[in-house]
């Protein structure tokens, strides 16, 4: 007897994220967290943990808060965290900070560690970190003025201030790792464990 595949719940406020799932052909409901990232972030890095560590912590907490009182979905949970020069960046509040820091990007190599969980029941029964490496060439602020104009509010959508779906490709040299990864969710280790444990077909 086959068993009916598990509810999937994603537990993020995420549009690209929300896009990749339901490009893939999952069907989800959307249950946005409200975490205090800067807080946590913080917290871990007081206690010397990795970004890899803190962006698991960040996708458990949004797994357990978006799946609590429901023992049958499965909760996904994500967070990302860009890594210059071990410095921690967090998404930007508004257009000059996004400047600012993309200005700090400008001719450096940095890293999205990318964490994706999955909670049933209130644990999470999986998870996967990447961490896609990106390059980011030497662009004149002319060049940078007229992409933030262009960009407006998408800004702030998501961490270091670009989409390389879109304008924001090119802002950059070289990327290296999963283009998924680097879009904030790791979609084919996502996928294969959702196909194991049920939710897909196989």
């Amino acid at each position: 007897m086959e068993h009916p595949a598990p509810r999937l719940i994603l537990a993020s406020q995420s549009p690209t994220r929300a896009r990749l799932l339901a490009s893939a052909g999952l069907r989800f409901e959307t249950k946005p967290a409200r975490i205090d990232e800067d807080a946590v972030k913080q917290a871990a890095q007081a206690e010397d943990a990795s970004a890899a560590e803190a962006a698991l912590l960040l996708a458990d907490m949004k797994a357990q808060r978006a799946g609590a009182g429901d023992g049958t979905a499965l909760v996904i949970g994500a967070d990302q965290i860009l890594v210059c020069d071990e410095r921690w960046f967090s998404k930007s509040q508004d257009g000059a900070e996004a400047r600012a820091q993309l200005l700090t990007l400008r001719g450096r190599p940095h890293e999205l560690v990318t964490a994706v969980v999955c909670h049933r029941d209130g644990r999470r029964v999986w998870h996967h970190v990447a961490t896609p490496r990106l390059l980011v060439r030497h662009f004149s602020e002319t060049f940078l003025d007229e992409y933030i104009a262009a960009e407006g509010d998408a800004l702030t959508d998501s961490v270091g201030g670009y989409r390389l779906e879109g304008a924001g490709i090119q802002l950059f040299d070289r990327v290296e790792g999963d283009y998924f990864s680097v879009l904030g969710l790791p979609l084919f280790p996502l996928l294969g464990f959702l196909r194991q444990h049920g939710a897909l077909a196989t």
